[in-house]
């Protein structure tokens, strides 16, 4: 079967603009023009773009997107099944917030008892998830899967004064760290209570605490662009300034 710009557009749920983007973009191509100049496109187009939705629903940018899907050996089976435990999670994420929003309601109603801590698992279900989808490759491999798991577990069973207090310290942590990267000295004072205040934010997820992982940890916040990104976006080399810190708090380097 084959089809037009416009057939494919109107089967697919996406505009015929979207799909000339693709094409002049390089992550989607058609499998031919006609005499008349029409783009047509067969089933590997079909299937493609089809992959390209996934992603796209996943959260994805295009950039990445066309170089997942034009590497030479993108796995188009594998990747659908990647695709399904991925929705599947997200529609248990959905599942667990629609659950905590009705129980909320029947709790404001009168009509049944909302113990607090429940009221924030959908929240830290999402955070461990989204963790999960950016990190998690890397530190399962890195501190292994219990360990992970266990930390998973730590969170979701916070209490809400405990889950007020982790995001209250994120937030001194962020400021803290920005007040000594000013300083140039990852050995200052306020170098080295970031340092301890990190220690202290950690200890929230993490099961136990080691002067060894806690150095681990920050020299993948350089080693590695994506949280590289996170903590330079404000001011580039923020990252290396708190490795080099945590690595004088901890005394390994």
């Amino acid at each position: 079967m084959e089809y037009t710009v416009q057939k494919l557009g109107a089967i697919a749920g996406v505009s015929t603009r979207t799909l000339r983007y693709y094409d002049e973009i390089g992550i989607l191509k058609p499998a031919r023009k006609n005499s008349s100049g029409y783009r047509i496109y067969g089933k590997k187009e079909v299937d493609k773009l089809q992959q390209i939705l996934f992603y796209r629903e996943l959260g994805l940018e295009l950039e990445g997107i066309k170089q997942i899907i034009n590497d030479p050996h993108f796995d188009g089976p594998s990747a659908l099944k990647k695709h399904r435990e991925q929705l599947l999670a997200k529609r248990q994420q959905l599942d667990l917030l629609i659950n905590n929003v009705e129980n909320t309601i029947s709790a404001a109603e009168g009509k049944s008892k909302m113990a607090d801590k429940e009221k924030f698992n959908g929240f830290k279900k999402k955070l461990i998830e989204d963790n999960e989808k950016q990190y998690g490759e890397e530190i399962r491999e890195k501190y292994g899967d219990e360990t992970v798991d266990a930390s998973n577990a730590k969170m979701m069973n916070m209490t809400e004064a405990q889950y007020t207090e982790f995001t209250r310290l994120g937030e001194e942590l962020q400021d803290t760290l920005a007040k000594a990267f000013k300083t140039g000295d990852p050995a200052s004072d306020l170098a080295q209570k970031t340092a301890d205040l990190h220690k202290q934010w950690l200890m929230f997820t993490w099961p136990s605490y080691s002067k060894e992982a806690h150095a681990g940890l920050a020299q993948m916040y350089v080693d590695d662009e994506r949280f590289t990104a996170y903590y330079d976006k404000e001011q580039p080399g923020t990252a290396r300034f708190l490795r080099d810190a945590i690595h004088i708090y901890t005394g390994i380097s």
